[in-house]
């Protein structure tokens, strides 16, 4: 087992663990953008709709 063994392999699992966090949060993302969509199907809005986009119910 060399040095160069050890730095690759923690180069290696640093990708690896800044790969799963990208997924994690990519994931997160689109549940949030999901539970969104289902707010404002049951008539629920976002206090920063501006009022005219409350008026037209967009």
């Amino acid at each position: 087992m060399t040095h160069a063994f050890y730095v690759t392999l923690s180069y290696a699992f640093s990708v690896l663990i800044i790969f799963a966090l990208i997924g994690w949060i990519w994931m997160d993302g689109r549940a949030r953008r999901r539970e969104l969509a289902e707010l404002e199907a049951a008539g629920i809005r976002r206090r920063s709709a501006s009022p005219a986009q409350k008026a037209k119910g967009a």
